[in-house]
C-alpha cells in the first residue's frame, strides 16, 4: 500500500528511510530543516510525544513510495 500525495521517500538524502529527505525535496528546502522540525515536534511542542513522532515517521516510511530516480 502506497500513499499518493506527491511525496516520495528520497534515495539520496536519507538517514533512516528517506522520509525527511522526500518531504524536503517536495517543499524545496534543505532536509536538515525537516529533520529539525521532526525533532522539535517530538521535544518542544506540548502535547506531541516522542513516541507519536516516531510512529508517524515509521508509518510514512511504510506508506510513501520510494523515489524511482535520484
Amino acid at each position: 500500500m502506497h500513499l499518493d500525495i506527491g511525496i516520495e521517500r528520497s534515495r539520496k538524502n536519507r538517514w533512516i528511510r528517506g522520509v525527511c529527505g522526500g518531504i524536503a525535496y517536495k517543499m524545496g528546502v534543505d532536509p536538515l530543516w525537516v529533520r529539525l522540525g521532526f525533532i522539535a515536534a517530538a521535544v518542544i511542542v506540548p502535547g506531541v510525544s516522542l513516541i507519536a513522532v516516531i510512529v508517524v515517521y515509521v508509518l510514512l516510511g511504510i506508506v510513501l513510495p520510494e523515489r524511482s530516480t535520484l
